[in-house]
């Protein structure tokens, strides 16, 4: 049993806060109000902290000092006389987000305040780990110009990047299908391009954090985005954060395994009989251009239900000339027996994903995002076979964010890092 008296802890154990210590946590209190719903007066910002007037005129002086608010104009049309505002000086620093896609390299630099200076989206061209680091930096330094600051003034980096960090080997893991992502040359690379200021965050854990910033998951403490396109993940927030787990593995669901070996098509699907399979996902071990060692790499349901998972089910269900999952999509839309039947095996496969999350974490609501996932019909398709399978049903929406997702997540996390940073400065 432990010891409850005052005598049973050292006193050494036991200091006074200090006089700066104080007056650092009023100063970031006093300056995540003025983010989160500034502009403030002096009186309101003494009202919602709890602080003395005094305490709140000095520590405004302090921050304003530092460079971090600046005035705002007055409160006028109310009764007294009329008020000085403050609000976040937007120049107290930038943040630099970029998305490291298979095809695409997008990013955009924004202010403190949150305002987007610039915004790029390039095609990808590298076909090197090298190369695409270069076309990274390239990038980079197109926004910074397009904002009109210098990369050297950029506060904080944040990269969405597929796969995630493991510190043992000091590099990304579980990189799926970008080619040569998971050397150590890749964040050797980054490291030299863009300092000390860079944190490298999973792609769909970044899109998930901008679905609680700006999507259906801003009043959701609990809630799923589940990413479905070239690649499958999940970003999972639990009590208004984001989860990663102890490995920075949560929501790896790419690994999900299917059928009783864990094999892709493993007594998940009947063999094709040459004409049309019974389920027109086709067996994936009687697939000629099926590998089971992207399997292990990819993950299993990755390799069944993303993009060219779906190319695959298509062709064994008959379907010839060019064949791409939106070409799917759009047959299915126009009548295409085959190409519905496929998307509907998709949603399927989808929504058995979906309940192994809902058993597990039983979230108020999945986002869908991604290509595939915000197709047209999709989500209804997967409500559905949901509906039929879990035990519970949680609300099921298509994410309202576009092709930046991961973009504005990488913002969001580089505000709250930045902010950070500059606020352990402040003198």
């Amino acid at each position: 049993m432990a010891e409850s008296t005052a005598e049973a802890v050292p006193a050494t154990t036991l200091s006074a806060a200090r006089p700066a210590l104080i007056r650092a946590i009023n100063e970031q209190m006093l300056l995540e109000h003025i983010r989160a719903a500034g502009p403030y007066s002096r009186a309101e910002l003494a009202r919602v902290s709890g602080l003395s007037k005094p305490t709140v005129s000095l520590a405004l002086a302090n921050l304003e000092r530092a460079g971090l608010v600046r005035h705002a104009g007055q409160r006028t049309g109310v009764p007294g006389r009329s008020a000085l505002l403050y609000e976040v000086r937007p120049e107290a620093g930038f943040v630099l987000a970029l998305d490291i896609g298979l095809r695409y390299l997008r990013g955009a630099v924004a202010d403190l305040a949150g305002v987007v200076r610039a915004g790029l989206t390039h095609a990808v061209n590298a076909t090197s780990v090298h190369g695409r680091v270069g076309e990274l930096v390239r990038l980079a330094d197109d926004l910074c110009a397009r904002a009109g600051i210098s990369r050297e003034s950029v506060t904080q980096t944040v990269v969405g990047s597929p796969g995630v960090y493991d510190p043992q080997r000091n590099l990304m893991a579980l990189t799926g299908g970008l080619p040569g992502w998971d050397r150590p040359e890749a964040l050797v690379g980054l490291r030299e391009a863009f300092g000390p200021a860079l944190a490298i965050e999973n792609d769909v854990d970044a899109a998930a954090l901008a679905e609680r910033a700006h999507g259906h998951g801003r009043d959701v403490d609990n809630f799923a985005f589940v990413h479905i396109g070239t690649g499958i993940g999940m970003g999972l927030v639990i009590g208004g954060r984001l989860h990663r787990g102890v490995h920075g593995v949560a929501g790896e669901i790419a690994f999900m395994p299917l059928g009783g070996d864990g094999v892709p098509g493993a007594g998940a699907w009947p063999a094709t009989d040459g004409e049309h399979d019974a389920d027109p996902r086709g067996a994936l071990e009687f697939d000629p251009d099926f590998d089971p060692e992207e399997a292990r790499s990819r993950g299993a349901l990755e390799t069944a239900a993303a993009a060219d998972g779906i190319v695959r089910a298509a062709r064994h269900a008959g379907m010839r000339g060019p064949v791409s999952a939106r070409s799917v999509f759009e047959a299915a839309a126009g009548g295409d027996a085959r190409a519905a039947a496929v998307v509907a095996a998709e949603a399927r496969l989808v929504a058995s994903a979906i309940c192994c999350v809902i058993t597990v974490i039983d979230p108020s609501l999945i986002v869908l995002g991604g290509g595939i996932g915000q197709a047209p019909g999709f989500a209804d398709a997967v409500t559905a076979s949901l509906a039929a399978m879990a035990p519970v049903m949680p609300e099921v929406k298509v994410s309202a964010l576009g092709t930046d997702v991961v973009v504005d997540g990488c913002l969001a996390e580089g505000a709250a890092l930045a902010w950070t940073q500059l606020v352990a400065a402040l003198p």
